[in-house]
């Protein structure tokens, strides 16, 4: 009876999947009925009170930052001492210093010091890296300029790490205070690149110091989130044998908790320094020097190949590190070492300090050459390969980026812009409880409410049609390459180290080539985005079908299962979770990229932000379209954390 009973109980409830086409599907129907009703539109010229509001906050600071107490005893001091640490990093390596023509310690002295670090905290093979990587630098003729981002780069690491590394400890140590940083870390991590920028600007102004906070606070949640995973995942046996010895809390952590949890803390600095080198060419648009700034001028001149050479330096630098912090969590314990590697250190030392002596007296160790053309080529090249491309495919480009707006972008935002505020509301809800929970129901419910009191719901729907369209391309590339990479070691060997070589890139350089491709667009940014987002979804979906149980695969090879049969109806269904997660990520890298197409004709949010930078009466409403973007970020963050937790769970 009860089988029976439970039988007809499946029979006639209908499916979660059902049900959300059901929804969709009655949305759809009501939109066409009811469009163009309470849209809350707003003239790209107006501005609501909220607006106005910033504004008059941002007249009373520049009135009173030299006059309030708050100013001057608080906000300014961290901007002075903030500067005089980025100052003092730009001295030591990337500008000329204390009357000299040359910075402190010139490019041979930096080199020798990289590899002397590679040698003592990698191994032989990174320290050559080191050495051609940044020597191919110098050789672009951007090794001051590279220095520049490296040494903004190395003070707000220093700060993140500083800050980070205690409140990780802490938070591994509490489960109150890793319960309340937690949704603070999630909330510095969902919100995009762009939008830290208004604020810092409205406090520190712009300029060095403001740059560098604003890449300490992003750089920040990698530093905390690892110290405290590390601290946490140390087992609790070792810890229990230290307090048997009576050791008291100091003494764990220091001989038992760091020790053990090492590998993790690394990981982090690794995660921090990618963090903030990305940073640190955003924030080029308030006046940080350095790599990103010659990007910037590129973008604005859609200078191709001066874009594309100096995005290769970012590259060029960022795999070092990543490959020298990599090599550092992973090394052998001290005792387990050859004997030789001791004389080899000693050698090092006094070779990179001798270098350093050098840099100092020489002005051929302290100034690279400039006489290199390498530069000179590689910019002359890849503007030659844009411009035949642009001409060759101009057709081709035109076509592909007209009809894809026709057939899906402007029905989509149509969809979404012209339906009422309430009906896209009601949607937006009854998704996040069908594909979460009632927890992410009742955060969506909070930000729904934040865009309709923001005033630039408009707004928020276009760059909310624009980012679901680019997370679906994304999708179905991150699927598509993924698959195969986890099936064929060889496609894997070949495709990661361009998918790593895309992941460091700055999201300004992805801007340029398709800028000269399809012109000022939405699709512009769209094509953009999904590139920036694709390299972290193929490797979330790889992973996850690699780690699918080969039992279960071998179980349907043996069946009969053809190779298409195998991946769509075994490695994708058991993969799903991945699949959740590759989904959640690429909303947020697209949601990214998205914003800073408004530097391309995105328009939307991203233009809102963009405008308030230039105008001054425009201010409020960018600094409102930079917390839409986040309220917006936070939804769609947390329906996809939800799902993918369901299906965990399932």
């Amino acid at each position: 009876m009860t089988v029976l009973t439970a039988s007809r109980a499946a029979f006639t409830r209908p499916g979660r999947g059902r049900l959300i086409v059901a929804v969709v599907g009655v949305f759809v129907v009501l939109a066409a009925i009811l469009r163009g009703t309470h849209t809350l539109s707003l003239v790209p010229s107006d501005t609501t009170a909220l607006h106005r509001w910033f504004n008059e906050v941002n007249r009373w600071v520049s009135s009173n930052r030299n006059e309030s107490p708050l100013f001057l005893y608080f906000f300014n001091e961290i901007r002075a001492f903030v500067g005089s640490l980025t100052t003092f990093f730009q001295d030591l390596i990337a500008q000329p210093s204390y009357g000299r023509p040359v910075p402190i310690i010139g490019w041979l002295g930096v080199v020798a010091i990289l590899t002397l670090l590679a040698l003592v905290f990698a191994n032989l093979r990174v320290a050559l890296l080191v050495v051609a990587g940044f020597s191919f630098i110098g050789l672009q003729g951007l090794w001051e300029e590279s220095m520049q981002t490296l040494a903004l780069t190395l003070s707000a690491v220093f700060l993140a790490l500083l800050i980070g590394i205690p409140l990780g400890i802490w938070a591994g140590l509490s489960d109150r205070v890793h319960a309340v940083l937690s949704p603070v870390l999630d909330f510095l991590q969902t919100m995009p690149t762009f939008v830290y920028l208004a604020p810092f600007t409205l406090l520190f102004l712009i300029g060095p110091a403001s740059a560098t906070l604003v890449t300490l606070v992003y750089a920040l949640p990698p530093a905390v989130r690892y110290t405290a995973h590390g601290i946490r995942s140390v087992p609790r046996a070792s810890v229990e044998a230290s307090e048997s010895l009576g050791a008291n809390g100091f003494q764990r952590l220091v001989g038992v908790l760091l020790p053990m949890s090492m590998r993790t803390v690394v990981l982090g600095l690794n995660q921090t320094i990618m963090a903030a080198l990305s940073m640190a060419t955003v924030a080029a648009l308030i006046d940080a020097p350095g790599l990103g700034k010659t990007i910037l001028k590129a973008l604005q001149t859609l200078d191709v190949g001066t874009s594309f050479n100096a995005g290769l330096a970012i590259v060029v630098m960022a795999i070092v590190l990543d490959r020298l912090t990599t090599a550092a969590s992973r090394r052998a314990p001290v005792q387990q070492q050859p004997r030789w590697r001791r004389p080899l250190l000693i050698g090092a030392g006094l070779a990179a300090l001798f270098c350093v002596y050098l840099s100092r007296t020489y002005v051929w160790a302290a100034e690279f050459s400039t006489g290199s053309t390498i530069g000179d080529d590689i910019a002359r090249l890849s503007s030659t390969f844009s411009d035949w491309v642009t001409s060759t495919f101009s057709d081709l480009t035109g076509w592909l980026k007209d009809t894809t707006t026709a057939l899906l972008l402007d029905p989509l935002q149509t969809l979404l812009v012209e339906s009422p505020w309430w009906l896209v509301a009601a949607l937006l809800l009854a998704l996040a409880f069908l594909l979460g929970n009632l927890q992410a129901t009742v955060v969506t419910a909070f930000c729904v409410a934040g865009l309709v009191l923001s005033g630039l719901w408009q707004d928020s729907m276009t760059t909310l049609a624009a980012t679901l369209l680019a997370t679906a391309a994304t999708l179905l590339l991150g699927v598509a390459v993924g698959v195969w990479m986890a099936r064929s070691p060889r496609a894997d060997l070949i495709i990661r180290p361009v998918l790593d070589a895309l992941q460091v890139m700055p999201p300004f350089v992805y801007l340029v080539p398709f800028l000269a491709l399809f012109a000022a667009s939405r699709f512009t940014a769209i094509l953009a985005a999904v590139l920036y987002a694709a390299p972290v979804v193929i490797k979330i979906v790889a992973d996850g079908i690699v780690a699918v149980s080969p039992t279960a695969v071998e179980a349907a090879i043996a069946s009969g299962s053809s190779t298409w049969q195998t991946i769509w109806k075994v490695q994708l269904p058991m993969a799903r979770p991945a699949l959740v997660l590759a989904a959640n990520q690429g909303i947020c890298y697209v949601l990214a990229m998205i914003v800073v197409g408004g530097l391309v004709g995105a328009g939307a949010l991203g233009y809102d932000v963009v405008a308030g930078f230039s105008q001054g009466e425009l201010f409020g409403k960018g600094l409102t379209a930079g917390l839409a973007i986040v309220v917006l970020g936070i939804m769609l963050n947390r329906i996809t954390q939800a799902a993918a937790e369901r299906r965990r769970n399932a």
